[in-house]
């Protein structure tokens, strides 16, 4: 089977920004943080869940993820949703039983998608408590609430 690839970064960037934007900002946001080094803003596509008024995202490389790294450094960040601009302070969220639930919310409400991924990544399509807990241990969760 061949390793699933995503898209280059740059090619969301420029679909986000065209007329398909308003497509894929119901699955995708554009997170900006501020590089812990740099300063300067890094501009990162990721797919989102709007909880109680949050956005949940999750970081498959865990607290290794360049922009999770950049708001351990700083958490004030700006999402772009669809065509509407968000300032939010960024938590980042380690505990695999919270994680787990973020990732019991996403089955819901994305069984197809987020159980192939599931499945790409070594687990059944519809993963048990025990297997979402025991993968959740190497991921990482950031939580964006608005400002």
């Amino acid at each position: 089977m061949a390793e699933f690839k995503p898209p280059p970064k740059t090619m969301i960037l420029r679909l986000y920004r065209s007329p398909l934007g308003l497509l894929l900002g119901r699955f995708i946001l554009l997170l900006t943080t501020r590089g812990r080094k740099s300063g300067l803003p890094r501009v990162t596509p990721l797919q989102y869940e709007k909880v109680d008024g949050d956005y949940c995202l999750g970081s498959a490389r865990g607290v290794k993820a360049d922009w999770v790294r950049n708001i351990l450094t700083c958490p004030e960040v700006e999402l772009q949703v669809k065509n509407k601009k968000i300032s939010g302070k960024a938590d980042v969220v380690t505990d695999p039983m919270k994680i787990a639930d973020f990732l019991e919310l996403r089955l819901r409400r994305h069984p197809v998608m987020v159980g192939r991924i599931m499945e790409m990544d070594g687990l059944s399509r519809a993963p048990s408590r025990a297997e979402l807990e025991a993968y959740a241990v190497n991921l990482a969760m950031v939580i964006v609430h608005p400002v």
